[in-house]
């Protein structure tokens, strides 16, 4: 168990800014983003510990290890990880782990050794204990973030001024009230803030559960017949289900698929150690550490939350939000998604530059990628191990070998599953009122195909300047304007600019209302491509979530995008209205 100190209510402060329910992993994401940005939080969480006996989710993507980079924890994070990139990207389908193999799915879940492409970081295959842990030291060791644990949500009320009036509770049951601007229940599926919202989670749930086990073999590791991996899907006619390594150590977990009706009224329990052994096909030690029963679900919120113009707001993160079926590994890393698209939004708020439209479009875009999300890894739990069982998948001769071509065709509704770059990297806010289309046509929605675009709304397509350098490392904390460095722009009199120079008026117009941007040259990159061709555009400008807000080539319409991304509508003029002073400004790199 990792341990924290442990804080009781004595250590609120009376005032919080940002006051966050639930110190999982889009919490503390959410606060240590917004510490990034100087804006101050406390997570309040019930869990004194971690407790490393639930793995739950064991896929950090590329596009959340990119997210973790941002925040300097992606190496942290690696170094922490006990099942390293290299020793297995691959998933294995097959009749046992002593068994054939069927089909596999090599480089799954974006993990790839070597210089990743699409993104500045490969997947990394770690469990949800190790993450929190990891979080939580980053959090102790930040001056703007502030983890209490043994602390819960009781309830909460909006004041006059659009601020909250927070109910917190220890674990003795005593009470006091704490007042923050903005409240995040990043609670989980029972959240209590979603509650004091009036909001329930919309959806269904499968017909049939699942058990989750942890457990310990020395034998396993050298009983397996077949090639590393890091999962490996057994479709055996006794137990149907997953097995993997936890660590390079004695460790695995095991998802047994199918199980039973959660309606059932059979009490009876199937025995783990025996379900592990039918996996395997062998009879190998098998100590079980854990069990741990569940049903997957495919739940969406109504509403993502409020926030006023004027300050103050309640919102939902992560599992409070959703809940995805584990199939594809989507649903942590959605989580912190959300808390990515929020945070800056939040920071805007507090630096006197977010427009009217800003805090509002948090949900007009988190909500529609959990709803695709959700539905993808739906239909994959529709495709799952016992759908595949045969036992002439493990018979010799003809018969077994006709079997087996069968299950590896019909196996190719799951590369979505694995092989999901399309899902991971390419949704896109193309249709939030922050983005100005530009309309040119976009790339179509699928969930396996990855097309980088620089249209408006989608994120930044990625390119390695040199061998360490991403396009990505380039980015401000702010807006980003990138410009082509190749690109030449006249003045009025057929003079030759400097990007910095051609795209003057988006700083002006940053300094001016304390919008943070900044203007910088890059490319081409390592491979000689310029970002003209890249982006199809000169210039594109990134909001700082790495999505493209504008692409174009004139600095007036790149100002008056920036209002817009700013959340002050189609048209520069409501920039006017913003407040002088704030603490941000625009430099040029």
């Amino acid at each position: 168990m990792t341990a924290v100190d442990h804080a009781g209510l004595a250590d609120l402060p009376a005032q919080i800014p940002v006051l966050i329910s639930g110190g999982g992993p889009s919490g503390l994401f959410l606060a240590l983003d917004l510490a990034s940005r100087g804006i101050r939080s406390t997570v309040v969480e019930p869990r004194t510990l971690i407790d490393p006996d639930r793995p739950r989710a064991k896929t950090t993507n590329a596009r959340t290890m990119t997210h973790l980079r941002r925040l300097g924890l992606a190496a942290a994070l690696r170094n922490a990880a006990p099942l390293p990139v290299g020793f297995a990207q691959d998933v294995i389908f097959c009749s046992s782990l002593t068994g054939r193999e069927i089909r596999r799915f090599p480089n799954a879940f974006q993990l790839e050794t070597g210089h990743y492409q699409p993104q500045p970081e490969c997947g990394q295959q770690v469990p949800q204990p190790v993450l929190e842990a990891v979080l939580r030291e980053a959090v102790a060791a930040s001056v703007h973030a502030t983890l209490l644990t043994g602390l819960r949500i009781d309830g909460f009320e909006t004041l006059p001024d659009g601020g909250q009036r927070v109910t917190v509770a220890n674990d003795s049951g005593h009470r006091t009230a704490v007042d923050c601007t903005f409240l995040a229940g990043a609670d989980g599926g029972s959240s209590t803030v979603r509650r004091g919202m009036g909001l329930r989670l919309e959806g269904e749930s499968a017909a049939l559960s699942n058990i989750s086990i942890l457990f310990r073999s020395r034998d396993l590791a050298a009983t397996i017949t077949l090639d590393a991996a890091v999962q490996y899907w057994v479709l055996g006619p006794g137990a149907a289900g997953m097995v993997g390594r936890m660590d390079l150590d004695e460790t695995w977990w095991a998802i047994i698929q199918g199980v039973g009706s959660q309606d059932a009224g059979d009490a009876s329990e199937p025995d783990p150690a025996a379900l592990v052994r039918s996996l395997v096909g062998a009879d190998i030690d098998v100590d079980v550490i854990a069990t741990d029963p569940w049903t997957a679900r495919m739940l969406l919120a109504p509403s993502y939350g409020t926030g006023s113009y004027g300050m103050g707001g309640v919102f939902l993160v992560g599992d409070a939000a959703h809940q995805n079926p584990p199939w594809g590994g989507h649903g942590f890393n959605t989580c912190i998604g959300d808390a990515a698209n929020l945070a800056w939004k939040i920071a805007a708020a507090f630096e006197g530059w977010a427009g009217p439209g800003l805090l509002e479009s948090y949900g007009l875009e988190r909500r529609p990628v959990a709803d695709r999300t959700i539905r993808d890894a739906a239909a994959n739990g529709k495709a799952l191990a016992y759908h595949f069982a045969d036992p002439a998948l493990a018979a010799d001769g003809t018969a077994g070998e006709a079997a087996r071509a069968t299950a590896h065709d019909s196996l190719a509704v799951k590369r979505s599953e694995f092989d999901s770059l399309g899902l991971v990297l390419g949704y896109s806010y193309s249709g939030s009122p922050l983005v100005v289309p530009d309309g040119a046509p976009v790339p179509a929605e699928d969930p396996i195909r990855y097309v980088p675009s620089a249209s408006p709304g989608a994120l930044l397509p990625h390119a390695w300047l040199d061998g360490t350098t991403s396009l990505y490392d380039v980015l401000g904390p702010g807006f980003s304007l990138l410009v082509d460095a190749a690109s030449t722009v006249l003045d009025k009199a057929g003079v030759g600019l400097a990007p910095e120079q051609a795209f003057a008026p988006v700083l002006a117009a940053g300094a001016s209302h304390g919008i943070p941007v900044t203007v910088t040259a890059v490319g081409p990159s390592d491979d000689g491509t310029l970002m003209a061709e890249l982006w199809a555009a000169e210039a594109v400008l990134v909001r700082p979530d790495q999505h493209i807000a504008w692409r174009g080539s004139s600095a007036d319409a790149a100002a008056a995008a920036l209002a817009v991304a700013a959340g002050w509508g189609t048209a520069v003029e409501p920039l006017e209205q913003l407040k002088e002073g704030t603490n941000a400004g625009a430099v040029v790199s």
